[in-house]
């Protein structure tokens, strides 16, 4: 129903937008447009013209009330604020389990280390060919 009432509304505006440029222009815009003949420049034209003009936007501003209505009651409740604090669903993944202690996994990268002190963390690779980079 919402696509629907959607399309009808889309339909009445290009309509409308369609016999608004119809019209004959009565000359406010700095002499651009005005004066000469029309497509409909007779006393009843211009009426027709009107009428269907007002017809049409009393359908869009109905079409725009529905559609803001129907959104309304389709929106979920509640703020997106809310969901910030919420708690982070579990995890679904499929980890490895944890190895026990004193061992070491089996993808683990071996590295050398030095009586009991353990290893140094391999620094993080830097991205190269940057704007940065090319200042040095």
């Amino acid at each position: 129903m919402h696509t629907v009432l959607l399309i009808v509304h889309l339909m009445i505006a290009a309509t409308l937008v369609f016999v608004v440029l119809l019209q004959k222009s009565e000359g406010g815009a700095l002499g651009i447009g005005g004066g000469g003949g029309g497509f409909l420049t007779g006393r009843g034209q211009a009426n027709l013209l009107t009428r269907v003009t007002a017809g049409l936007a009393l359908a869009f501003f109905t079409t725009s009330i529905l559609l803001s209505l129907a959104g309304r009651t389709a929106a979920p409740s509640g703020s997106v604020l809310d969901k910030v604090n919420a708690p982070a669903p579990a995890s679904t993944s499929t980890e490895t389990p944890a190895a026990p202690a004193g061992t070491a996994p089996a993808n683990a990268p071996v590295t050398p280390t030095t009586g009991d002190q353990p290893a140094a963390p391999a620094a993080p690779a830097q991205p190269r060919g940057g704007i940065l980079d090319k200042l040095q």
